[in-house]
C-alpha cells in the first residue's frame, strides 16, 4: 500500500464530523504510534506529537452513531478494522498481523485472498490437523427464503454494496432440508442407501458442511419412501386433472432371485402450466410384484385394479402389452371387464396394441429360421478367425494388405437378430480377405462360394433395411404414432419385391416374412392408419397410394381396405365429437357435432337432431346462457337453407396437405395440432389422444428385464418407491450448479430415453 512504502511525514488530523464504524477498535493513546506512516522518523519528539495528536483528534471525535453499518461479512472473524490517523481504514490479520486496506469501496475479497494464503503457509498447530475457515451462513428472513431451496450464496465484495447489487438470499444450513436433499439424491441416481455408512462419503460431507448430522440407514431409507408417497399424490392430482386421454403400456422384470414384477407405465400428451406447447410424456405408475405364473385372468386384475386405484379406468385409449407374458389374453381380458362398463372407444376395437418395433421383431426373429444353414456358415468363418490369436493376426494383416478399413468382426446371438445382421454385415466388409484366407490358409474350410455371398450380401441388405427402421424410433425426440404407418407400408412393399428374388434362399426369407408382418401388424395397422391421417403432411393420400401399392393385383381389396379404414376414423371422430359436445369444457364444438363424411359437409339435419339429442339429456334445472347461445345456433342452421354444416373433419380434409418449407425438415406435429385446435376442436382432441399411443416403442432385447443386485435383495414395497420416485423425480425443477433448472437438464450416464426402457431405469445397471 502507498502508506507503507512511504506516505507524506506530516500528520493529518482526523476530521471532527468523521464517526467510529460500529466495530472499529478504537486506539489507545499508548497504541497509537502503531499507526503513524511508516515514513514517519522513529524519534521520541515525533511519537510524542502523534499520540497528542491522536488524543486530541479522540476527544474531539463525536458520539458512536447507532445508524453506521454493521460488518455483516464472515470474513471480520479473522480481521479487526481499525481506523488510520489520516480518516482511512485498514484490516489487521488476526492472524499474522498483515494490514490491508478496509474502504468501503474495496469489498472483501482481497481479504479472503490473504486469508486463504495466511492459513495455507501458516504452521499447523498439531499432527495431522489443519486450520480450517468455516464461512458462517446469514440469517435472512423466513418470507425472503425461497421453498425447500438449499444454495448458499456469499458475497465477495462489500457487503453492503453486494447486497443492494444482488437480491439472492443467503439461506441458512438447514438440517432437515439437506437430510432430504440426500434422499433425493440417493433415489434420483440410484445410489444405495448404505452409503451413508462408507467411511469416505461421510468425511467428504464432514469437511463439506461440518454442522450436517449423517442419518443412518433406516432414517433415509424411510426419507425416501416419503419422496415416493408425496411425490405420488401430486402425480395422482395431475392425471385426474388431465384433460385428454391416456395409453398404458406392460413390461415383464425379474430379480436375480427370480421374483417378476410388471412396470406399469402411462403415456399422455399434456400441456405445461406456463407452456404453450403439447409435450409428450411418460411416467411409470407401478412396478407390481406378481406370483410366477400367474394366469392371464389374475395379471389383468391386478392392472385393472392399480388403473382404478389412479382414476384412469374413465381415461383410457389404449394398452401395449408386447413385453407381458400371455399378453395378447391379458389384454383381451381387460377389454372384457371395461366393455361391460363402456368405457373405451369404438368398444375396444382400437384399445390392444402391438409396437411398430415389436411387430418388427417378431417378422424377422421367425423368419431367419429359413436361413440358418447360411447363418450357420458365416458363423462358423468367424469363429474359425478368432479361435486364437495368431489366427485374428493374420486375419488383420490379410485385411490392411487389402486395404480395407478395420472394423470388428462380430459374432451373434441366436436369439437377436440384430446381432444376426451386425454379423452379416461384418463378413460381408471382409468377404475378399475370407476368399485369400481359404487360398493361404489349408485348414480354413472353404464354406462360402461366390454364389453364397452374394445370397448373404442379399440378406444383409433386407436387414438393413429394417434394422435401421427399429433404429429410427429412439433417435426421435417425440416418437408420435403417426411416425410408424409409412414405414410398414414402405417395409410391406419391399418384402413383395423381395419374394421374387431369384435366389431361393432371399425369397424364403422374404416371403416368410411378407407373411408374418401381415399377422402381427394386422392388429395395429387401423390404428396406424387413423394416426397416419391425423398427420396433416399425409391425411388420407398415404393410406390411398400404399394400398395401391400393396394390393396392386387386387384394386378392389385395395379400395375395401381404404373405405374400412374411413368408416373407423369417422366412427371415431364421432365418439369425440359427442363426448366434446357434452363437456362443458369446449362447447365451441357443438357446431361442428354431427354425422360426419369425409368427402363434404353433412345436412343441417344431422346437426339439428344431434343437438336435440343433447339438450334431451339435460333437465330443466340444468339450462344456462350458454344453452341459449345454442339454441340461437340450431336456429341459424335450421333457418339457413342452402347452406351445409361442415364439421371440423370435412375441413380437415377437404384442405390441402401441409407441406414443410424445408424437404426432409422434422415436421412438430403435437405443434401443429397445437396451432389449430380451435379450428378444429374435436379432430385436436382426438389427435391429442391418438398421438400419445406408444406404437413405436422398442422391444426389450428378451422375455424380461433384471433387476440389478442390490435392488433384487429389498421388498417389493421398496423396489416399487425406488424406481417410481426415481422416474418421478426427473422432471421437477433443480438447482445445478446455482442455476434453476429442470432435472431434464442434468447430464445423465444413460442416454437411452425410450419409452420402453423407462428412462432406462438406472437400477438394472450394476449396483453402484
Amino acid at each position: 500500500m502507498a502508506w507503507e512504502k512511504g506516505a507524506p511525514s506530516s500528520t493529518k488530523f482526523l476530521p471532527t464530523c468523521m464517526p467510529l464504524e460500529p466495530g472499529t477498535i478504537e486506539v489507545p493513546i499508548t497504541t497509537a504510534t502503531s499507526l503513524i506512516p511508516l515514513s514517519t522518523p522513529a524519534t521520541a519528539a515525533a511519537a510524542a506529537a502523534a499520540a497528542a495528536v491522536a488524543a486530541a483528534a479522540a476527544a474531539s471525535a463525536p458520539p458512536h452513531n447507532p445508524r453506521e453499518r454493521k460488518l455483516r461479512s464472515a470474513v471480520w472473524n479473522d480481521f479487526s478494522k481499525q481506523r488510520r490517523s489520516d480518516g482511512t481504514c485498514v484490516a489487521i490479520c488476526n492472524h499474522c498481523q498483515k494490514q490491508l486496506t478496509a474502504s468501503s469501496r474495496s469489498g472483501t475479497t482481497h481479504l479472503r485472498n490473504h486469508l486463504a494464503i495466511c492459513l495455507s503457509t501458516k504452521p499447523r498447530p498439531g499432527p495431522g490437523r489443519r486450520k480450517k475457515l468455516v464461512v458462517r451462513r446469514l440469517l435472512v428472513p423466513a418470507h425472503s427464503r425461497k421453498h425447500g431451496a438449499n444454495t448458499v450464496v456469499t458475497t465477495d465484495g462489500d457487503d453492503t454494496n453486494a447486497c443492494a447489487a444482488d437480491s439472492t438470499p443467503v439461506v441458512p444450513f438447514d438440517q432437515d432440508a439437506s437430510q432430504q436433499d440426500l434422499a433425493r439424491m440417493i433415489v434420483r441416481h440410484g445410489y444405495r442407501f448404505s452409503m451413508v455408512d462408507d467411511v469416505g462419503f461421510r468425511t467428504f460431507v464432514h469437511n463439506l458442511q461440518p454442522q450436517f448430522k449423517m442419518a443412518p440407514y433406516d432414517a433415509v431409507k424411510a426419507d425416501c419412501m416419503r419422496i415416493y408417497d408425496n411425490t405420488k399424490l401430486k402425480l395422482q392430482g395431475c392425471l385426474r386433472k388431465l384433460p385428454s386421454r391416456v395409453s398404458l403400456s406392460v413390461d415383464t422384470w425379474r430379480s436375480s432371485t427370480g421374483t417378476e414384477y410388471i412396470c406399469l407405465t402411462c403415456h399422455f400428451i399434456e400441456q405445461p402450466a406456463g407452456c404453450t406447447e403439447w409435450k409428450l410424456r411418460k411416467k411409470i405408475l407401478n412396478f407390481i410384484h406378481v406370483e410366477s405364473g400367474l394366469n392371464p385372468e389374475l395379471t389383468s386384475k391386478r392392472i385393472l385394479e392399480k388403473i382404478h386405484e389412479w382414476g384412469l379406468h374413465k381415461k383410457l385409449t389404449s394398452i401395449v402389452l408386447d413385453n407381458c407374458t400371455a399378453g395378447d389374453m391379458v389384454g383381451q381380458e381387460i377389454i372384457r371387464i371395461l366393455n361391460l362398463k363402456g368405457l373405451l372407444l369404438l368398444k375396444g376395437e382400437l384399445f390392444l396394441v402391438r409396437s411398430c418395433a415389436h411387430v418388427l421383431n417378431l417378422t424377422v426373429q421367425e423368419s431367419l429360421e429359413q436361413a440358418v444353414e447360411m447363418t450357420s456358415r458365416v458363423r462358423a468363418c468367424i469363429q474359425y478367425v478368432k479361435f486364437s490369436q495368431d489366427r485374428f493376426a493374420r486375419f488383420q494383416k490379410y485385411a490392411k494388405q487389402s486395404g480395407l478399413a478395420q472394423k470388428p468382426l462380430i459374432l451373434d446371438s441366436p436369439n437377436n437378430w440384430t446381432t444376426t445382421y451386425s454379423m452379416f454385415d461384418s463378413a460381408c466388409h471382409y468377404q475378399d480377405v475370407f476368399g485369400r484366407l481359404a487360398e493361404w490358409d489349408p485348414e480354413f474350410p472353404g464354406l462360402l462360394n461366390p454364389k453364397d455371398w452374394a445370397d448373404v450380401k442379399a440378406l444383409t441388405d433386407i436387414l438393413d433395411v429394417l434394422y435401421h427402421t427399429m433404429e429410427k424410433f429412439p433417435a426421435t425426440e417425440n416418437p408420435t404414432a403417426n411416425l410408424c404407418f409409412n414405414e410398414l407400408c414402405g417395409i410391406h412393399y419391399l418384402l413383395k419385391t423381395w419374394c421374387t428374388s431369384p435366389s431361393p434362399v432371399v425369397a424364403a426369407v422374404a416371403s416368410q416374412m411378407l407373411l408374418k408382418l401381415e399377422t402381427y401388424w394386422d392388429l395395429t395397422k387401423t390404428l396406424m392408419a387413423i394416426t397416419s391421417i391425423l398427420d396433416p403432411r399425409y391425411k388420407m393420400k398415404s393410406i390411398e397410394y400404399f394400398f395401391k401399392q400393396m394390393y396392386s393385383t387386387d384394386t378392389f381389396e385395395a379400395k375395401s381396405r381404404t373405405d374400412e379404414i374411413r368408416k373407423t376414423f369417422i366412427n371415431l371422430y364421432n365418439e369425440y365429437a359427442v363426448q366434446s359436445a357434452g363437456s362443458s369444457k369446449n362447447p365451441a364444438v357443438l357446431c361442428y357435432a354431427g354425422n360426419s363424411g369425409l368427402g363434404g359437409g353433412s345436412g343441417t339435419g344431422s346437426g339439428t337432431n344431434y343437438n336435440n339429442r343433447l339438450e334431451e339429456s339435460k333437465t330443466f334445472s340444468r339450462i344456462t346462457l350458454s344453452d341459449a347461445r345454442r339454441g340461437l345456433d340450431q336456429y341459424i342452421q335450421e333457418s339457413s337453407t342452402g347452406q351445409s354444416l361442415k364439421t371440423d373433419l370435412d375441413m380437415y380434409l377437404e384442405e390441402p396437405v401441409y407441406r414443410t418449407k424445408e424437404e426432409g425438415a422434422e415436421f412438430d406435429i403435437l405443434g401443429w395440432w397445437r396451432s389449430f385446435s380451435a379450428k378444429y376442436p374435436v379432430l385436436s382432441c382426438m389427435a391429442r389422444d391418438m398421438l400419445a399411443i406408444p406404437v413405436s416403442i422398442v422391444p426389450l432385447d428378451g422375455d424380461a428385464r433384471l433387476l440389478n443386485e442390490y435392488l433384487s435383495t429389498m421388498d417389493s414395497s421398496t423396489v416399487q418407491g425406488l424406481i417410481c420416485a426415481q422416474d418421478w423425480l426427473r422432471d421437477e425443477p433443480d438447482v445445478v450448479d446455482g442455476v434453476h433448472g429442470t432435472a431434464a437438464s442434468v447430464p445423465s450416464t444413460n442416454a437411452d430415453d425410450s419409452p420402453v426402457n423407462v428412462q432406462a431405469l438406472d437400477y438394472s445397471a450394476s449396483p453402484k
